[in-house]
């Protein structure tokens, strides 16, 4: 161990890990919308915090790819955050369907309005002030504080722990190697360059130093690692055994109007899939079974049972029996509303609701050019 910790403080006192990998960043980080890259903040471009807070709340879970489209439809429809603080609610969830866990969206426009009305459209410049901002966490506060306004912050995602549990080789199983894995960092981030630091480590974990069959021999840093020197980089790091999730049930009612509706109600605002459309179901719960049975329906009709869908959540996995009535318009039950099925793409309708409507009415949640 003390061979280690002196081979850790000698590293550290040379102060190139840092230097050799922003050299590395500058000639090889990724083009993404949001970001400002080095050649442009060399010449006094500095980072727009609203594009880096809107990327990094939509980054949360979420890979790079998936939400590039959706960072530009945003930026399409507000360009500024005091755009998005006069946008409604519910246009805001329609324009997040599909992107995943909604209490993101739902925080996004809190804070939006926080900033714009309470704070003339700025965002704080340090972490403490934008960890009091709704949604914004430790992690989302040091990666603002440090990509927008250049504050000197540590800053770890998946990536970033990845890269420095290898580094050090920190075999610690994760979530206990979290305070580790900071600690080690906190030597290595300058007081220069801070923002392009953080992203130089994300990207060398995205790209290189990748979970499986990491390309070591393009590292910048593979001189420093002890993971090479050890010779099972791969195995690195060590996380806890995952515990099985829990498996739901319950049951889902596609009625579909012979003018061409679809029965939908909005979900409540506080709790899982909070504010976003969906289809009747039985009250399933992340705790609990609901009804997989016709007794659930929102009215009696002739009920057939199209097919069943499995999504999994974070937390569990749910499977629900999907039926499907066809009737005649009518008086939609309290809480409920008919829409057209040629614009329910354009609901604000989770993953898992356009799935039972796709086992139901195949195409419908489909765009149409």
């Amino acid at each position: 161990m003390a061979s280690t910790e002196q081979a850790r403080k000698t590293r550290t006192d040379k102060g190139d890990i840092a230097g050799r990998l922003l050299d590395w960043y500058d000639a090889h980080h990724r083009e993404l919308p949001w970001r400002t890259g080095p050649l442009a903040l060399a010449k006094g471009v500095r980072p727009e915090p609203y594009h880096v807070w809107l990327s990094e709340i939509m980054l949360q879970q979420t890979t790079v790819e998936a939400v590039k489209p959706y960072f530009r439809k945003f930026l399409e429809k507000w360009p500024t955050i005091t755009d998005l603080a006069e946008a409604q609610s519910e246009d805001v969830m329609k324009t997040w369907a599909g992107l995943g866990y909604y209490s993101r969206a739902r925080n996004l426009k809190k804070c939006a309005d926080t900033v714009a009305k309470d704070m003339g459209g700025k965002f704080p410049d340090d972490e403490a002030g934008l960890r009091a901002l709704p949604g914004v966490g430790a992690y989302t506060a040091a990666a603002i504080a440090a990509i927008a306004f250049g504050r000197r912050a540590i800053v770890i995602d998946g990536n970033v722990e990845r890269v420095t549990a290898r580094l050090f080789e920190i075999r610690t199983p994760l979530p206990l190697a979290k305070a580790e894995i900071r600690v080690a960092l906190d030597d290595l981030v300058p007081d220069e360059r801070p923002g392009d630091f953080a992203q130089a480590m994300m990207d060398l974990g995205a790209t290189i130093c990748t979970p499986k069959r990491p390309r070591c021999m393009l590292c910048p840093l593979l001189d420093d690692c002890e993971a090479v020197v050890a010779g099972d980089p791969e195995l690195l790091p060590v996380k806890a055994e995952k515990q099985p999730k829990p498996a739901r049930h319950g049951a889902a009612f596609v009625a579909f109007s012979r003018d061409g509706s679809i029965l939908l109600r909005t979900r409540p605002e506080k709790g899982l899939l909070g504010g976003m459309s969906e289809v009747p179901t039985s009250d399933w719960t992340a705790r609990q079974d609901g009804d997989k049975t016709v007794e659930s329906a929102p009215f009696p009709a002739d009920w057939r049972r199209a097919g069943s869908i499995t999504h999994v959540f974070t937390h569990f996995s749910l499977e629900l029996d999907v039926f499907r009535a066809d009737v005649f318009r009518m008086d939609a039950p309290e809480g409920h509303r008919w829409s057209p099925i040629s614009g329910v793409h354009d609901e604000a309708l989770p993953t898992v609701m356009k799935k039972v409507i796709e086992s139901a009415i195949p195409g419908a949640t489909k765009r149409r050019h």
